[in-house]
């Protein structure tokens, strides 16, 4: 690439390509488990703008799902969450700076990545249906499909229905138009309808905040004794399947040379910062992630200027808007969300195609069965032990 930061329409477009993943579980963790907004938006601003900097190519800012999905599911409190940040930093700075993160690369073959990315897209795409037809956790709990709009249905068909299959419709229309590019369309379109349709007044009030230092205090030995058990342990496996391993491949897939910092250890030692900052201020758990960089580059990203555009706009959040904050993310509809995800995922999905033997897609196929039947840490775990068994076995299929 001929610039290492690039600030045009299709830079923007790419950068709002993973507001799908991001904001619903950011939101939820705000109001379901008290995260503070100002440390949440903030950490997440600060993770973009310096991991692009350091980087130097469009990199992706992720909330660690399984922490998120557990602790939305089970109500564990803001504390707990903190403490699994902190917890999941510290193993991540040992990865990285002790090496041993190069070695588990090495011993993960690229079948087993591929079926990382498989299934990683899979799920994106299966979370983008959802959204669209109303019954995500999120939607279930706010007891509508589209909580903040005042239309739900026009006659028999659900309005998220409707908005997601024309997102849908309007992305493919507008999918490589460098003009007017699909995802930035989309959003703006929608961002629109949501202040038109909203069920409330919409009024944001400009002010100054700051994060609050350890806003839940410190975290006593019981409480990291049952993060690690319930969140970092779960967590572990899919870190460094989809946010070391898979996501440092699809960079230099995508990047080249240019990616040469993108490195499984500079990638841990990254993400332990970031979760050290971000459980300080009262923010969540954060990745990087391969789903995350298929929705960028999906949508337009191909520089770190995406990353200095989608970083400012969430430090601008937190700085000047704070809790209200959460007003503004809300006006865009989850089923326009959707329809993000499902194109990023298909986006991910794709790079098993340089799969070439039957015995790797045999391998690829069954994690994600069994992602799908269980989750991405067992299918790692299992996808690891399947591929070396049949390599020295030299088993054929």
């Amino acid at each position: 690439m001929s610039a290492r930061y690039r600030f045009n329409r299709l830079e923007l477009a790419g950068s709002l390509g993973d507001l799908g993943t991001l904001l619903p579980i950011a939101v939820s963790l705000i109001l379901l488990n008290g995260l503070d907004p100002v440390g949440l938006l903030l950490s997440v601003g600060l993770f973009y703008i310096l991991s692009g900097i350091y980087f130097g190519v469009t990199v992706p800012v992720q909330p660690m799902k399984v922490v998120g999905a557990y602790a939305l599911a089970t109500g564990l409190t803001a504390q707990e969450i903190g403490a699994a940040g902190l917890l999941l930093g510290v193993l991540l700075l040992v990865l990285g700076i002790t090496g041993a993160i190069s070695f588990i690369g090495r011993i993960t073959r690229r079948e087993v990545v591929r079926g990382v990315q498989l299934s990683t897209g899979v799920l994106l795409m299966l979370a983008g249906v959802k959204f669209m037809l109303g019954t995500t956790k999120f939607q279930s709990l706010q007891g509508l499909a589209e909580p903040n709009l005042m239309l739900q249905a026009i006659g028999p068909l659900p309005i998220g229905i409707i908005l997601g299959v024309a997102a849908v419709l309007l992305i493919l229309l507008l999918l490589e138009n460098r003009h007017f590019p699909g995802g930035l369309v989309v959003v703006i379109l929608g961002l629109l309808l949501g202040i038109v349709l909203a069920r409330e007044n919409i009024s944001l009030h400009l002010s100054l905040y700051a994060p609050a230092w350890l806003p839940f205090g410190i975290p006593s030995a019981k409480v990291f004794a049952a993060a690690f058990m319930m969140l970092v342990l779960p967590q572990i496996p899919m870190t460094l399947g989809n946010a070391v391993l898979a996501y440092e491949d699809l960079s230099k897939q995508y990047f080249g040379p240019e990616s040469s910092k993108v490195t499984a250890p500079a990638i841990c030692v990254s993400m332990a910062l970031a979760n050290f900052v971000s459980s300080f201020i009262g923010g969540m758990p954060l990745c990087h992630g391969a789903g995350g960089l298929a929705a960028h580059y999906r949508f337009g990203a191909r520089t770190a200027g995406s990353n200095l555009m989608i970083g400012a706009v969430f430090v601008f959040l937190a700085i000047f808007l704070g809790p209200e904050a959460l007003k503004a993310a809300n006006l865009i509809p989850l089923s326009v969300m959707g329809a993000l995800l499902v194109f990023a995922g298909g986006q991910l999905a794709l790079t098993i195609r340089d799969l070439e033997s039957k015995e790797e897609l045999f391998v690829t196929l069954g994690m994600l069965v069994i992602t799908l039947a269980s989750n991405l840490a067992w299918a790692f775990g299992i996808g690891l032990i399947l591929c070396w068994s049949m390599h020295w076995l030299k088993l054929k299929v």
